[in-house]
């Protein structure tokens, strides 16, 4: 299928749920679980499989630094949150590194205290804004994500479903050339009974459309150029534009093949956008509720007008 002028579109490829960034903490990373080496040997026959690895205890101290002890918790902590610093390391490094760094951070932090670090303002106030922040990410992992139900999910792709506007999509075939003559002396052919697909094959100026016959496929509006997109949906199934189509990309003579209504996608495939849908509206109706019951004061009429501004548009 051409791409050369198919729209960039995220929104056909499943239910166009309209969310803004979702952005609410740290913590709202995608589940996902790692994925297993590129080279990682097959499973191994049942009859030789490796015994399961014990569980790890998360109390067992892993290092001690100046008499403190560093545990087996403490590492997956750091491990966790240096991620993406050890995202480059082959995956039998990054424990070591991980440990190395959580020494680095202890010694570190320890001489910040010795010289009194910790009680600068700035850094007391840079500590009061990581806590609630913190405390911010535990609170919609645990007060929204955690309560978030297969129903609740399920109900939300049925109301988008149902919300969601019948939509017909289109099989297309065209013929690309350079030049509006080009496009007319093609459309002429066409009209003497030559067939499409072989003169797709022998002028089309699109790669793709050498070899099958200039087949575009099934799209959906709006994924094409405006200009192909308008004429493509207006043809009758079978017939081809009688004048030439111009785009940005040439000069297109576009027969229609078939037209059906859009099926929208399975839930399975859009179950976690569906999913994100339902916590966005669970953490902001959270916060409004928190909102409403909390005294906020901003004596600076412009910035509080912004802020308003910002809020009702939740």
């Amino acid at each position: 299928m051409s791409l050369l002028f198919r729209r960039a579109s995220f929104a056909s490829l499943g239910l166009a749920f309209g969310l803004s960034a979702l952005c609410l903490s740290p913590l709202m990373a995608q589940e996902t679980a790692p994925a297993a080496p590129a080279d990682a040997a097959a499973p191994a026959p049942a009859a030789a499989a490796a015994p399961a690895a014990a569980p790890v205890d998360p109390n067992a101290v892993v290092a001690t630094i100046n008499g403190q002890p560093l545990t087996e918790a403490d590492l997956v902590l750091a491990e966790g949150e240096l991620s993406q610093q050890f995202a480059q390391l082959p995956a039998e490094q990054r424990r070591a590194a991980a440990l190395s760094a959580a020494i680095e951070i202890r010694v570190m932090a320890a001489q910040a205290v010795t010289t009194g670090l910790d009680k600068d303002p700035d850094f007391q106030r840079r500590m009061a804004f990581l806590q609630q922040r913190a405390l911010h990410g535990e609170m919609v992992e645990k007060g929204v994500v955690d309560k978030v139900t297969d129903a609740e999910i399920r109900a939300r792709y049925d109301q988008e479903i149902a919300n969601t506007p019948p939509v017909n999509e289109v099989h297309a075939r065209h013929i690309l050339v350079k030049t509006k003559e080009e496009a007319e002396a093609i459309i002429k052919q066409l009209d003497g009974g030559a067939d499409f697909q072989k003169l797709a094959n022998e002028h089309t100026s699109d790669p793709s459309g050498k070899t099958n016959g200039g087949d575009l496929g099934w799209f959906g509006p709006g994924q094409m150029v405006p200009e192909f997109d308008k004429a493509a949906f207006a043809l009758e199934v079978g017939k081809y534009t009688e004048q030439p189509v111009q785009s940005q990309f040439g000069w297109h003579v576009i027969k229609l093949e078939d037209k059906r209504a859009k099926q929208p996608p399975a839930f399975d495939d859009v179950k976690d956008q569906a999913k994100q849908a339902v916590i966005r509206d669970k953490y902001f109706a959270l916060v409004k509720s928190l909102r409403a019951g909390a005294k906020v004061e901003i004596p600076d009429a412009n910035l509080k007008k912004a802020v308003d501004t910002l809020e009702s548009a939740k």
